[in-house]
């Protein structure tokens, strides 16, 4: 189940040129009405940002 929060997600970072945060994914023109609209709750494209999911499975 995906998770609206993008603070959390792995897809927004920073952007130095812009001097602000923006996601990655690109969206079509139907995701982007969607997700301006609100009737889509939850994104798709979210991936939790786990720093630490890399040493988890090492252990």
């Amino acid at each position: 189940m995906a998770v609206n929060n993008c603070d959390m997600c792995v897809n927004y970072v920073y952007d130095e040129e812009e001097e602000c945060y923006s996601c990655l994914v690109d969206l079509d023109e139907d995701e982007m009405y969607r997700f301006l609209s609100g009737t889509q709750r939850e994104c798709p494209y979210f991936r939790l940002d786990d720093e630490y999911g890399v040493v988890r499975h090492q252990i």
